[in-house]
């Protein structure tokens, strides 16, 4: 009699899931069909993942050059490009090998380092110009703004000085950030730029990872990267190859993983800078007909059951994974990938909505493949899902019944934290809905939490810092400027950082410069603002400054961090809620040996404030009112605090923590000596009768 199969995991640790146990077997089922069916001829998913090493130019061994592309619907192609004078020539002539692929084969001298090409492409009834698919590095002509691929071969390619780099990332700590707009200077900065200047700063402020936006080729600046044209090619407004290469060693050197913002959730329209009509057809990579165009993004959709498509973004993920040496990948829209709705419009308010019929299982199953495909090249890489639609088993592993993310975005804490901030007085910001919100979540998987998303820090948006404080950015930051609008919004743009990284169950991100409070907005250059990049930088200048109060905000950030980094594990240990009082707007919880405790109150300070902690000593080891804070200095942390012992809750081992608590201020305890208490009944001594 044959064994009966165990339950996947998700279905038995979550039994809500098990009406639609069918459609999560079925995604499982799907993707190890696919896996088999890729993989057929022997092999890995490794091994098939190779296109980059097959298509676009390479050189070979004896100094000739081999170029390839697929264009099944092609009748013609040709290389032109400056050393053809950028004419169709018959020794640039492509020839079909079968399967919808192209070749052409040339001497040493027919084509050198640094020369521009592209693909004269025919097809039945027109013809176009386009750059390869594969190309790994795209130029933009600065007079006529005409992109070009170029040919990439150093004499000296930059060779990675550290091989095998082993992040440290527990917790994950994330400083997200965008490579053009991280310099002072109005303009465009470069890899190199950001290598020495921003680096030591991240470095320096305790993060432990960046995720760099914008990295794949785009021929629009203000799309932040995320309408890509160019798959396989760095962005070259940044700089080369080889800078992007040098800045990523760099950063492992400093002990900080690198992740890339890849986009496989869709692509730019363009055709003559982007893949669409590549060789004259509407599908070679994408839906035809209703589905080929995203309805809110104006882009291009992938169809994910084509094998070439599935054979193009395996292998981008593995190329960059190997190219470059990344440390892994945030995928961007993934909840646009997700259902054929996109889920635009989907409140996902029940489990039903997850299974309904809407899932594109298609894009699941290419998902599935490429986090195997990724922790099978590295099995240290780190996958993140940007996802708000919250489907079950999205972090995790295949194995269990998931799609393999190591984490997701907790992208309902940033829209909450700015909701809070509009919408609600301070006196109505309640402790039992903040805890909530910065706890829910699957307990089985990972997730990343954040405050403010970048898109908040964008033109028609606001960060934190700018919702709290505005206008008055401008005129009152000096410091030793008392301004009560001010001080209201440096106190709770603090306080939210640390309760939002103290409740975290995976990672933490910050977007580049918000963590010390950075003024105005990002606004790209473009028409309506006359190509102006005076918003599209970083004034790092204001948080240099001694006269002002951003480096309180960014001290204040950096010992948040380094103190969640001393503790082992921090995003592992079980959150403890100890208190929660609506009415006094007092929230505590503890971790491990550490007390958070947040008093939102905007008005009222407590004296000798209550609540059952483990019973011990405890030191302050974080204080938001500090001075060098930017605070009051209202509490004295040199004094240690000692539980008191009550016998109703002895047997919890647990007393009364009692504690001078500041009006809209936060602190952090260590138990530095924890107290035992009996927990056997006393004896009782009866007096003998007389």
């Amino acid at each position: 009699m044959a064994k009966k199969k165990k339950p996947l995991d998700i279905l038995r640790n979550d039994p809500w899931l098990e009406p639609y146990a069918e459609a999560i077997n079925g995604r499982h089922a799907d993707a190890l069909r696919k896996l088999d069916e890729l993989t057929a001829g022997g092999g890995t998913l490794a091994d098939f993942a190779n296109a980059y090493n097959y298509f676009g130019l390479h050189r070979e061994a004896d100094g000739s050059w081999v170029f390839r592309e697929m264009a099944p619907n092609a009748t013609d192609i040709w290389l032109i490009g400056t050393f053809s004078d950028w004419k169709n020539s018959d020794s640039y002539r492509l020839q079909p090998i079968g399967d919808g692929v192209w070749e052409v084969r040339l001497k040493p001298d027919q084509i050198a380092p640094g020369d521009l090409f592209k693909l004269l492409v025919r097809w039945p009834g027109g013809e176009g110009e386009r750059i390869p698919a594969y190309a790994r590095r795209v130029v933009q002509d600065p007079q006529t703004y005409i992109f070009s691929a170029e040919v990439w071969a150093p004499e000296h390619p930059y060779e990675f000085k550290i091989k095998d780099f082993t992040p440290d990332v527990s917790p994950l700590l994330i400083y997200e950030c965008h490579i053009g707009m991280a310099q002072p200077t109005e303009g465009v900065g470069t890899y190199e730029e950001f290598r020495t200047s921003v680096l030591p700063r991240i470095a320096a402020d305790g993060y432990n990872a960046i995720q760099i936006m914008a990295i794949q080729e785009h021929p629009y600046y203000g799309s932040f990267g995320y309408h890509v044209s160019s798959f396989y090619a760095a962005s070259s407004r940044f700089g080369t190859p080889d800078d992007l290469k040098r800045l990523i060693d760099d950063a492992h050197s400093r002990g900080l993983a690198v992740i890339m913002d890849i986009v496989h959730s869709h692509a730019v329209k363009n055709e003559v800078e982007g893949l669409g009509r590549f060789d004259g057809s509407a599908d070679l990579y994408f839906h035809s007909g209703d589905r080929r165009e995203h309805p809110a993004w104006d882009s291009l959709c992938f169809d994910y059951g084509k094998n070439r498509t599935l054979h193009f973004l395996l292998s981008n993920c593995k190329f960059w994974l190997d190219e470059y040496h990344f440390d892994g990948f945030r995928f961007d829209g993934v909840t646009s990938m997700l259902y054929y709705d996109h889920g635009l419009g989907k409140a996902f308010g029940s489990y039903a909505d997850y299974y309904d019929g809407g899932q594109d299982t298609d894009a699941i199953t290419y998902l599935t493949l490429a986090n195997m495909l990724i922790h099978q090249v590295n099995p240290r890489a780190i996958t993140i899902a940007e996802e708000m639609s919250g489907m079950p088993g999205l972090a995790l592993p295949f194995s269990k019944g998931g799609i393999g993310f190591d984490y997701r975005m907790a992208m309902g804490i940033p829209d909450y934290w700015i909701k809070t901030i509009k919408e609600k007085k301070d006196e109505d910001w309640h402790p039992t809905s903040i805890f909530w919100e910065l706890t829910n979540r699957r307990s089985d998987e990972k997730t990343i939490s954040y405050c403010e998303s970048h898109d908040q820090a964008l033109v028609g948006d606001k960060t934190i810092i700018f919702r709290l404080i505005d206008k008055e950015m401008y005129w009152h930051m000096m410091d030793g400027d008392h301004d009560s609008t001010v001080e209201r919004g440096m106190a709770l743009h603090k306080m939210i950082r640390l309760v939002t990284l103290a409740t975290i169950n995976g990672g933490y991100l910050n977007f580049m410069g918000n963590e010390f409070g950075h003024p105005e907005w990002i606004d790209f250059p473009r028409e309506g603002n006359g190509w102006s990049y005076k918003y599209a930088r970083r004034q790092w200048e204001l948080l240099d400054r001694e006269d002002l109060k951003y480096k309180y905000l960014n001290r204040f950030d950096n010992r948040m961090v380094e103190l969640v980094s001393a503790c082992y594990n921090f995003q592992a240990l079980p959150v403890e809620k100890l208190w929660e009082k609506d009415d006094d707007q007092v929230l505590a919880f503890g971790r491990g040996d550490l007390i958070f405790v947040f008093n939102w109150n905007p008005v009222k300070s407590f004296s000798d404030y209550g609540f059952l902690a483990p019973a011990g000593e405890y030191e302050v080891v974080l204080d938001s009112d500090a001075t060098d804070l930017g605070g009051y200095g209202n509490v004295d942390t040199t004094v240690h605090h000692f539980t008191i012992p009550d016998p109703l809750y002895d047997a919890t081992g647990k007393g009364w923590l009692k504690l001078y608590l500041p009006a809209r201020t936060a602190q952090v305890l260590r138990r530095v000596k924890a107290h035992r208490i009996s927990t056997k009944k006393p004896k009782v001594t009866r007096k003998k009768k007389a």
